[in-house]
């Protein structure tokens, strides 16, 4: 049996990430200053790659537990206290992921599955639909508008919800975009879902 007959169709039928392809043509291109992916241009700062070398040298090389390094989600933890004053408890409401799509996809494969459907603002992170996909839920495109700031409305949301609605994504500040919403803005987002069954997974990996 052929390799590619045993691969899953939902794999198969995943279109490519188009803001992927634009990377790899920018990256054979001289002098391009690429806006596709979101990571910064200039080398990440010595004192980074410094600690990193040095946990290395330390010997920490060895697996961590399934939730990550107990004493990494303690900062994390005081670091959402002291900048949002949000409390997190570490040893059972942090879970360190290998970057924001890991993540999504995580908590995605934990809350829905066929039948289900996922409310996705765009313009937005292409990973949202690939890893609603693979669950075998829906996708539900709610379409941002540039004369609205591609910022989400009470209303828009409220029509874009069905029973079959089981979670919503809210991407701000968005990817691509940049637009962000304030306290203000969002407070009606609230009230429109409060009293209903759905989960809100906020990508904050910009704020």
């Amino acid at each position: 049996m052929m390799l590619e007959n045993m691969i899953l169709d939902n794999v198969k039928n995943m279109p490519p990430s188009g803001i992927r392809k634009f990377f790899d043509l920018v990256h054979e291109m001289e002098g391009v200053i690429s806006l596709g992916v979101g990571e910064p241009d200039f080398v990440t700062p010595w004192n980074v790659r410094e600690a990193g070398i040095y946990s290395l040298e330390q010997g920490h090389t060895h697996y961590s537990s399934n939730a990550g390094f107990l004493e990494l989600r303690y900062e994390i933890s005081k670091y959402l206290d002291r900048r949002f004053n949000l409390k997190y408890n570490p040893d059972h409401e942090i879970l360190v992921t290998v970057g924001g799509s890991e993540g999504i996809d995580l908590a995605l494969r934990a809350l829905v599955g066929p039948g289900d459907e996922v409310v996705i603002p765009e313009p937005s992170f292409v990973a949202y639909k690939g890893c609603t996909a693979f669950t075998g839920a829906t996708s539900k495109i709610l379409q941002l508008r540039a004369e609205d700031e591609f910022k989400l409305s009470a209303e828009s949301l409220e029509q874009a919800i069905t029973p079959k609605t089981k979670v919503v994504i809210i991407p701000f500040p968005n990817n691509p975009t940049g637009s962000i919403m304030t306290r203000e803005e969002l407070l009606p987002i609230v009230e429109v879902l409060k009293d209903k069954d759905i989960i809100i997974i906020s990508d904050e990996i910009y704020a």
